[in-house]
């Protein structure tokens, strides 16, 4: 089984948050939070995983894709509410849901595209940026003057 770069940035995050709020906060609040952080790399692995499939690989049939897009929001929704029956911290839970996003930020911003210093670019002052949309990333159509714009 190979794990992505974004996974072990996860596991990395996650293990620190969950040694962290060992020192910091009780035990209790360490559990939830390492099993919000566990739910979250699973569904994050599954979501990966089909999207990946999705994407990249030539698998037909959207019918499956989608139920087991909703099955496995289903488990995840009858799992938080398990760990909160049985006495989890809620807040710490949150927190270990929520830790895939900032392993997204980094991940985003490590793979950024390089900055080209030499790349062609109008000048600020340029009056054709008055037809550009950045909407559409491009040039507007032209109109005709008495047609209304939205």
């Amino acid at each position: 089984m190979t794990i992505d770069p974004i996974e072990r940035w996860n596991l990395g995050i996650s293990a620190g948050a969950v040694a962290t709020s060992l020192v910091v906060a009780t035990p209790g609040f360490a559990l939830s939070l390492a099993l919000g952080a566990a739910l979250e790399a699973a569904n994050f692995r599954g979501l990966y995983r089909s999207s990946h499939f999705l994407f990249f690989e030539a698998v037909g049939g959207a019918r499956g894709r989608i139920a087991v897009f909703g099955l496995r929001f289903l488990l995840l929704a009858v799992c938080i509410g398990a760990a909160l029956y049985l006495g989890a911290h809620a807040i710490a839970l949150l927190l270990g849901l929520s830790l895939i996003i900032p392993v997204l930020l980094i991940e985003a911003w490590r793979t950024r595209p390089p900055v080209l210093a030499d790349a062609p670019a109008l000048d600020a002052d340029d009056p054709s940026w008055e037809h550009w949309n950045p909407w559409l990333a491009g040039e507007e159509e032209e109109r005709d003057p008495g047609e209304e714009s939205w």
